[in-house]
């Protein structure tokens, strides 16, 4: 699984890493986690608002923190 979260580096972003990494670890899920803060790649991806989670290409989650329950549900899990 290639999880990206895009975002300038903000608080929001940075609070949506951890959260995303704890919820991998936990369920023990064999994961890339990417750390995207590129604008330029950022806009491929048509987002206006971060931080946002992409899986496996998909976008997940945009513009807010998302809680550990939302995580898990964009995972699959």
């Amino acid at each position: 699984m290639e999880i990206k979260i895009l975002g300038a580096g903000c608080a929001k972003c940075k609070t949506t890493v951890a959260i995303v990494e704890k919820v991998v670890s936990e369920a023990n899920i064999e994961a890339t986690i990417e750390k995207v803060e590129d604008m330029m790649e950022i806009m491929r991806y048509q987002i206006l608002s971060t931080p946002a989670v992409i899986v496996d290409g998909q976008i997940k989650i945009k513009g807010r923190v998302p809680s550990e329950s939302e995580v898990r549900k964009a995972l699959g899990l």
